[in-house]
């Protein structure tokens, strides 16, 4: 494991200072090519560092309430952008940026992360993964300035049907014991997935056409919008009254502060970064991508084994990716 955390710490610190020193507003960024360099940096961070957070977001509501932990990691991860971006003396304080980015945050932050860790706390992140990798078909049916381009692509379509059943295929022998069990117990979960889903689909396009100002100026607010209405709905839902930090294992610590640091920080910020200068569908094939680095860490970490039909969703998986990046060359 602390070997995991240091290599995820490379990438995570190294794409953090890429696009936070030096890196043009979001208008200048869209009029101009962004390096190849960035781009692919950008893409390996969305999809390895938020693939892993999966893993990290189950250990760590074991000590955390749900709503505590979205506080706790946006909340920081916010005061400490904002704090980063003053000493630089980045133009924060716009009230069109704040503005924007507080709608954006609330949507993407509260409701489509928020829905991913209260679900958590009671089905397996295999199931959730599943249903988050719908994002990617509610990304195309959603973003209507690109729908003449999106649905007369075949690339396009077909990568991400196909993507879709590459992970139905990662997760069968999960989605056969679902089928198996007390689906209605799941019901309420899975519905709550799929309004989070749709919030994030919507407010990543939102971001991606209205937002302005810079990367980290966006980046910062809509950390810090989640992360308040967080710390409201855990204050009225009563969390605090049942929460006690010395009950905290270690292992929360250090999955809290992955989620801060790598989930939030780096991938966060890339992922915002990529929305204003690549197409959205492409941007969303992290959705597909995630659930296969959620099985390696299972692998490796959790004593998981890879059954032959996971091995062909992976390959399946990657085949979309790849069709749909040829698209968007």
């Amino acid at each position: 494991m602390p070997g995991f955390f240091v290599t995820f710490d490379r990438i995570a610190l190294l794409t953090f200072a890429a696009f936070h020193n030096g890196i043009q507003p979001i208008e200048m960024e869209t009029a101009h090519k962004p390096s190849s360099f960035l781009v692919i940096l950008a893409f390996a961070t969305v999809y390895l560092v938020w693939g892993s957070t999966y893993f990290f977001i189950q250990i760590a509501i074991h000590d955390f309430p749900p709503f505590i932990l979205g506080a706790f990691r946006f909340t920081v991860a916010g005061l400490l952008m904002l704090t980063w971006g003053m000493l630089k003396g980045e133009p924060l304080w716009r009230a069109d940026v704040i503005k924007i980015a507080f709608i954006t945050g609330v949507l993407l932050v509260f409701i489509g992360n928020g829905a991913v860790i209260w679900v958590e706390k009671t089905i397996p992140s295999s199931l959730v993964a599943i249903f988050t990798s719908s994002a990617p078909l509610w990304f195309i049916l959603l973003d209507k300035p690109k729908w003449r381009s999106n649905f007369s692509n075949r690339k396009i379509i077909y990568g991400l049907l196909i993507g879709f059943a590459g992970v139905l295929l990662l997760f069968s022998h999960q989605i056969g014991e679902l089928l198996t069990g007390n689906v209605s117990a799941e019901i309420f979960g899975f519905g709550i997935l799929l309004v989070g889903s749709l919030c994030w689909a919507g407010g990543s396009l939102f971001s991606k056409y209205q937002a302005t100002g810079s990367s980290l100026a966006n980046t910062t607010w809509q950390m810090l919008a989640g992360g308040f209405a967080f710390l409201v709905v855990s204050a009225v839902s009563g969390e605090w009254q049942t929460f006690h930090l010395s009950a905290v294992h270690m292992g929360g610590w250090l999955s809290l502060l992955y989620l801060i640091f790598f989930g939030s920080i780096a991938a966060f910020s890339a992922y915002v970064w990529l929305l204003a200068v690549r197409p959205a569908t492409q941007v969303s094939t992290y959705a597909y991508v995630n659930p296969v680095v959620a099985v390696f860490l299972g692998v490796l970490f959790a004593g998981e084994h890879l059954s032959p039909l996971q091995l062909v969703g992976l390959l399946v998986i990657l085949l979309s990716v790849l069709l749909i990046n040829q698209s968007k060359r």
